[in-house]
């Protein structure tokens, strides 16, 4: 077993992306921290007391003195604890890829000790981290799995752009390779967590709990955007149902819209991905997947029948895309499903202008070769999308939102950032 005590972690974070950084920040007001990114000008801009996230504020990252930032490898030589917390996303024929996740353990196995101590974060299948993690750390290591090191499994929950649902008041979930192991795992992280920890019996349940958390959500908004195409094709306000329905007290409050995000548009497909491989066809989950994944297409259908109606010439017609981002109020790009609807718009051959004061322009224009515009101009576009509830679009209002519009022209407002009656479409 392991010979390390709370007290003798030396802890390292791989990756300090979303996850990573504000986790770095979290323990580093316990104990000191390395926190390990590949990308230079990452590890560079947050020396320089910014993240581009903006998960973390300047003020926040100066009072985090405990933590020490390096792409250098030869810096991790010194930790026995690493917490990786790097992406898990899908490919284009959305299978699993564990690229990053292979490459990080492949890195700490150029430094895994004896009695070292790997906890993976990342969003993974059941049996990812003993089976796809493991074997690469024992690989790179020489060092046996369960003798020389063990291995820890504690799913992220981070909410991008929350600020009230933190890293520390969040309930953690825990497990751990060995008994003594798990407990350690679940000692280190009630030293941040302030609303405790559940200890899972094994990793794989653990693994199991974070990937049907969010295949839970998916399948049930998949459900209220179906139920939004039926409303819509009866003339009903979708809206309206949905806070009737919730009159009553266990109705649960889903909302129509795209599904997008690091987590609820990928993580699906990582369960279905493990069911496959062992021999089981999952039904309900990749029909929410198929509906959700067609909500795009299904948008811009109704804009442009709406258009139509108008007299409105659809083709070589100007669009404003209001919002890029997969949810309101963040500058985070990662699986949005925007892009769905502005390469629809291009099927059309409609000219989409995206505006996103939250984005950062090379990032999108690295990500998935858009460049959104600096600023709107006035009366310029026969539809307006509402796709993010930024606050700025909010406190446009539904006035200044129509005064981008022509004389004539279709607002189809995607989130209800509109009252009811200002808008031409809604889910």
């Amino acid at each position: 077993m392991t010979t390390h005590t709370l007290d003798s972690i030396k802890l390292a974070i791989i990756g300090l992306g979303y996850v990573g950084l504000p986790l770095a920040v979290e323990f580093a007001k316990q104990r000191s921290v390395v926190g390990f990114d590949i990308n230079q000008a990452r590890i560079d801009a947050l020396r320089s007391g910014h993240d581009a996230t903006l998960e973390v504020s300047d003020e926040e990252l100066a009072e985090a003195t405990g933590l020490s930032y390096t792409a250098s490898l030869q810096d991790l030589a010194a930790c026995n604890t690493f917490i990786v917390t790097v992406p898990t996303p899908i490919d284009e024929h959305k299978q699993p890829d564990l690229t990053p996740l292979v490459k990080a353990s492949e890195t700490i196995g150029k430094v895994l000790k004896k009695g070292d101590i790997v906890i993976y974060e990342s969003t993974v299948y059941p049996g990812a981290t003993e089976e796809d993690c493991v074997p690469v750390l024992e690989k790179v290591s020489g060092l046996k799995f369960n003798v020389d090191f063990y291995a820890g499994y504690s799913p992220e929950r981070i909410n991008p752009g929350d600020k009230e649902h933190r890293v520390s008041t969040i309930k953690k979930v825990t497990a751990g390779s060995t008994p003594e192991v798990a407990e350690l795992v679940d000692q280190l992280y009630r030293q941040i967590i302030v609303v405790g920890t559940h200890k899972a019996e094994s990793i794989k349940v653990a693994e199991a709990a974070k990937v049907i958390e969010n295949t839970q959500r998916d399948v049930n908004i998949a459900l209220i955007n179906e139920l939004a195409i039926i409303f819509n094709k009866m003339g009903i306000d979708t809206e309206a149902v949905l806070q009737a329905a919730g009159s009553k007290w266990n109705f649960l409050p889903f909302r129509p819209g795209l599904v997008g995000g690091h987590c609820i548009g990928v993580d699906p497909y990582y369960l279905t991905h493990k069911a496959q491989s062992i021999g089981y066809h999952p039904e309900i989950i990749l029909a929410g997947r198929r509906l959700n994944d067609g909500m795009g297409a299904y948008v811009v259908s109704q804009l442009v029948k709406a258009m139509l109606k108008r007299r409105i010439t659809v083709e070589g017609a100007r669009v404003l895309v209001m919002g890029l981002t997969f949810k309101e109020n963040c500058p985070d790009l990662r699986n949005t499903r925007i892009v769905d609807i502005v390469k629809e718009l291009g099927e059309y051959n409609i000219q989409a202008d995206v505006y996103d004061p939250w984005v950062d322009v090379a990032e999108a224009q690295h990500e998935y070769g858009l460049t959104p515009i600096a600023k709107p101009e006035q009366g310029a576009y026969d539809a307006i999308i509402v796709g993010v509830a930024h606050e700025q679009f909010k406190a446009m209002g539904a006035e200044g939102i129509r005064a981008l519009g022509k004389k004539e022209h279709v607002v189809y407002d995607l989130k209800y950032v509109m009252p009811r009656d200002a808008a031409d479409l809604r889910l």
